[in-house]
């Protein structure tokens, strides 16, 4: 990489395949992402810091400060964190809109943190003093180091977007991550968090400061991990990912969320310290959790119990836990595979994650969310009451918070750094890996100047248009990825079209100014079929456009039978009537299916009654998966049962 302006990006490693491009350099400017944007700037973001205000969570720091503690404190062991998540995403949300309101709120609330800090730099409302548990003394569930994580993202955010700031937050994240590096470096206590997430942000933390004690710091958590460091638990130490060394893991276990964070931070180790080897091991567990422990959606984690993965192939869709905090982590681990490798595969999945899971956690009002992402809804979900406190799996439609309300503040942070995902550049050329109207304003290492417009109605169309604004004396190369369900796009340059594959489209030429590149993926809905091997979807097919995933819901099976049907365990997908669009809607064949009921569940197969009789089918529009229960509770599926016949 070259010597240049600092990089405004939550991800900024040393070296690697591609560079990625500062919030000042990238632009969303409509579409679908900007709305999204918009609504987490003006809404949501509101609505957390008044969940963390009357929770208490905020308040627990005023405790500390005041010698309050343990008395009045509220929430779990991590609630910290939570108020640490909701300072990153505002932090960046004001690099992105410069907000003098958001300033405001942001620097009294990294008044009450600062405020609550020991000398010695301890942070930490839950442990340390009289009548709380001893610093450092349950490493499993604390979630001690685990909150300092995100202390030090919140202080990387501000640092990279206001770096002259004089708020603090960034000292008291120094004097954080000091201590840390004292009690468990050399010499100090050979152990881990149980909850990975200090090890990405020692990384990023050290690469804003300089200082490569830090690193250092997250090299040991990394090499300690798989060691057998923690308690054995009922669940089995791969829950926290204590089981294997990372080094020797072929696939990721455990924990859906610990697992991603921790895998995420370990490339951050591999790349700064050149470790091929380490970084070859991890896209190894990348690629298999892809291809055997990842559902449709993008989503990851079969286990309730646990919020873990499955074996390969477990993969139920009324069982999918899916929280939207392992999506966070699943893009934050492949983001950092796709920098150093540049392979299309980690962009295709981190698309996979933010329209399927990211986008479908908020309401489209910004103030409810989902925390696991179920692909099959059984009975009617029960409204959330507003303005209470609701359990995290069992809520089976959008609450306004959780008792663990980890995922409002972690979309919240997602969506306001949004556009860093968007685009990168190398020695070449420039780089587009997600599709959305942007402006992109960079420079190349020889000093070639590159203004971009990006014009598009993605995911509605499939028609990406990059418009160069600038000349080039010399030539570069623009690439644009093609996802992989893209066969049959088409490449526009100079007005004629050529076939171009799956993986990466690219135009290399002295660009001239006015110039028009345009790429144009086949969004055309289609079926997709599952692998044999996953048993809980064997014998169904699910309807997916370009990158979104389909699904069906009651309310449409009930208007458009007529009342005949009113469930959607009721029908079946005809597989000869191939998906078809219908006045902005996505439609397939469906018909109607009834078993028998017996005393006895088991026996001869019956014949579905009149299930391929004429009279009996009917067409029903599908729903985009994100934008599902937003008409209020109803049951839904995305993997459809076909019709026999």
């Amino acid at each position: 990489m070259s010597s240049r302006t600092p990089i405004v990006s939550p991800v900024v490693p040393a070296r690697g395949r591609l560079r990625p491009l500062s919030l000042g350099e990238v632009t969303i400017t409509g579409g679908f992402w900007a709305h999204r944007q918009q609504v987490n700037a003006t809404a949501t973001l509101a609505h957390i810091e008044q969940w963390l205000e009357g929770e208490g969570w905020i308040a627990n720091f005023d405790l500390a400060a005041a010698g309050g503690l343990p008395d009045g404190r509220r929430g779990r062991e991590f609630s910290d964190s939570e108020v640490y998540k909701y300072l990153e995403a505002v932090a960046w949300e004001i690099g992105r809109t410069d907000d003098p309101a958001l300033e405001d709120r942001f620097r009294k609330v990294v008044a009450r943190v600062a405020a609550a800090q020991e000398p010695d730099g301890y942070l930490n409302t839950k442990f340390g003093r009289p009548g709380q548990g001893e610093r450092w003394s349950d490493l499993e569930w604390g979630h001690e180091l685990y909150c300092i994580g995100h202390l030090l993202q919140a202080a990387v955010a501000r640092a990279r977007t206001r770096p002259d700031a004089d708020d603090g937050l960034v000292d008291v994240a120094r004097c954080a991550a000091d201590l840390v590096c004292t009690v468990f470096g050399p010499g100090g206590i050979e152990s881990v968090c149980g909850h990975a997430e200090i090890e990405p942000a020692l990384v990023e933390f050290a690469r804003v400061t300089g200082d490569r004690r830090y690193l250092d710091q997250a090299a040991l958590f990394v090499e300690r991990r798989g060691r057998g460091v923690l308690r054995d638990i009922e669940w089995g130490r791969s829950y926290y990912q204590d089981d294997v060394p990372v080094r020797e893991a072929t696939v990721l276990r455990g924990h859906a969320v610990r697992a991603g964070y921790l895998s995420a931070g370990a490339v951050d180790v591999a790349v700064e310290r050149d470790d091929a080897e380490l970084l070859a091991a991890l896209a190894t567990q990348w690629d298999n959790t892809v291809a055997r422990r990842t559902y449709l959606t993008g989503g990851v984690g079969s286990h309730h119990q646990d919020e873990a993965f499955g074996d390969d192939w477990v993969l139920p869709p009324d069982r999918a836990y899916s929280e939207t905090c392992a999506s966070v982590a699943s893009i934050m681990f492949s983001w950092r595979l796709l920098l150093a490798d540049g392979a299309p595969r980690y962009a295709d999945l981190i698309e996979r994650n933010l329209f399927n899971v990211i986008a479908t956690s908020p309401s489209a009002q910004g103030t409810a969310f989902f925390y696991a992402n179920t692909l099959h809804q059984r009975r009617p979900g029960t409204a959330a009451v507003d303005g209470e406190v609701s359990p995290r799996a069992s809520s089976s439609l959008r609450a306004p918070w959780f008792e663990v309300s980890c995922c409002p503040p972690n979309v919240a942070r997602t969506l306001a750094g949004l556009a860093a995902y968007v685009a990168t550049a190398d020695d070449e050329g420039l780089q587009l890996h997600q599709y959305a109207p942007a402006a992109i304003r960079t420079a190349l290492p020889d000093g070639t100047a590159i203004a971009l417009d990006v014009e598009t109605g993605y995911p509605r169309d499939g028609v990406i248009r990059v418009h160069v604004r600038d000349d080039a004396a010399a030539p570069w190369t623009l690439s644009l990825r093609v996802p992989a369900w893209a066969d049959g796009a088409r490449l526009v340059v100079d007005g004629a079209a050529e076939p171009v594959t799956p993986g990466t489209a690219r135009v290399r030429r002295a660009f001239r100014a006015g110039d028009v590149v345009e790429l144009h993926l086949p969004v055309t809905p289609r079926f997709t079929a599952p692998d044999p091997r996953i048993d809980a979807v064997r014998g169904c097919l699910a309807v997916e456009r370009g990158p979104e995933v389909l699904c069906l819901e009651s309310v449409d099976v009930a208007a458009a039978s007529e009342g005949r049907v009113d469930d959607v365990g009721d029908v079946r997908l005809d597989p000869a009537v191939a998906p078809r669009e219908e006045d902005g809607a996505v439609v397939v064949r469906l018909r109607r299916s009834v078993v028998p009921d017996h005393p006895w569940p088991y026996g001869r197969p019956d014949p579905v009654e009149d299930d391929r009789a004429d009279d009996n089918a009917f067409d029903v529009p599908l729903v985009p998966y994100h934008d599902w229960a937003e008409r209020g509770p109803s049951t839904m599926r995305v993997w459809l049962p076909i019709s026999e016949g």
